[in-house]
């Protein structure tokens, strides 16, 4: 995958493993209510609106597809930043 992504968390699906934020964990981050979110790359200002979502770096999106595909609660969509068709998650084609 070469396309430029964005990546966005559905916190009613979230388990709290934390999964993700091993994964990539300039990408992932627990809230103070447990859930993981995403954070924007340039400042890490943690992302808490519903389906708010953050760009991926290119070095980083490899990272952040197998968060999704590895994720317990199937809620991380990483989807193409050109057209928003989800490349990786539980909507993926």
């Amino acid at each position: 995958m070469s396309d430029d992504v964005r990546v966005w968390i559905d916190q009613k699906l979230c388990t709290g493993d934390g999964l993700c934020v091993q994964y990539a964990p300039e990408v992932f981050e627990f809230g103070d209510d447990g859930l993981a979110y995403v954070k924007e790359f340039d400042d890490q200002k943690l992302l808490k609106g519903e389906g708010a979502q953050a760009d991926v770096l290119d070095r980083l999106r490899l990272d952040v597809v197998d968060a999704a595909d590895g994720c317990p609660g199937n809620c991380i969509h990483v989807v193409r930043r050109a057209d928003g068709v989800e490349v990786a998650g539980p909507d993926a084609g």
